[in-house]
């Protein structure tokens, strides 16, 4: 089993229903949906360019996928997910866009957003007494020899090379599309994300991800509001 600290929006928000239909699985519970032709594409190629996307559910990686610590329990993990989750205060984008980034699609932040970078930087430093070390499997996995070296150094200091300078904020909607097939990939995902672009994004849940098994969909596992207890009460 592995674990991850994603952000995803709570459970049944707008943009989590949309990014559900939209990859063809509700990260909360499994669901799987129905997915219908959007914008010129087919279902068939909805389902066959958000394949990849789907098994990860709607998300944004603050702390990549870790197998447990020997050491540690799930029931700490839960706890210390508690623990920084009271502790912190949401964080307001002011505006998401669509960008392509190396080839798949991702909601992104229209601009740069300080605050998200330092909770992202803290998540990864917060859980990091969780991870177990990176197997030799794991650490080839991640294709080293095409990493900078500052990624290889996240990499083998982090367990994964795109944190802290190297971070960008992104929710996933495909795997990579050639250009060919880009425009049309851009205006279906336009076509259905179309109230959520330009528009705020509160990052204000923190949830812990599972993987029962190795190659299995991902799952939410626990949700948790980010902010005092105290104001999560009288908001």
């Amino acid at each position: 089993m592995r674990y991850a600290v994603y952000f995803t929006p709570a459970r049944d928000a707008p943009l989590g229903r949309i990014a559900a239909e939209w990859l063809g699985r509700d990260a909360y519970g499994g669901t799987v949906r129905p997915q219908g032709a959007v914008g010129g594409l087919s279902a068939a190629e909805i389902a066959f360019h958000t394949a990849s996307a789907r098994r990860y559910g709607f998300h944004a990686t603050l702390k990549a996928p870790f197998r447990l610590a020997a050491d540690q329990s799930e029931e700490q993990l839960l706890s210390a997910l508690d623990a920084f989750c009271e502790a912190r205060e949401p964080v307001f984008i002011p505006r998401m866009t669509l960008a392509r980034m190396s080839g798949f699609f991702a909601l992104v932040p229209g601009e740069p957003v300080p605050a998200l970078d330092a909770l992202a930087s803290d998540v990864v430093k917060s859980f990091e007494p969780f991870r177990a070390p990176l197997t030799e499997a794991e650490l080839a996995r991640r294709n080293p020899e095409a990493l900078s070296p500052g990624q290889l150094r996240n990499l083998h200091g982090w367990g994964y090379p795109y944190v802290f300078d190297e971070f960008r904020f992104h929710m996933t909607l495909s795997g990579r599309v050639t250009p060919t097939d880009s425009p049309r990939v851009s205006r279906a995902i336009e076509h259905t994300f179309g109230a959520f672009l330009d528009t705020p994004l509160s990052i204000d849940t923190l949830a812990l991800f599972v993987e029962p098994e190795a190659g299995a969909p991902f799952l939410v596992h626990t949700a948790r509001t980010i902010g005092p207890t105290h104001q999560r009460k009288s908001a």
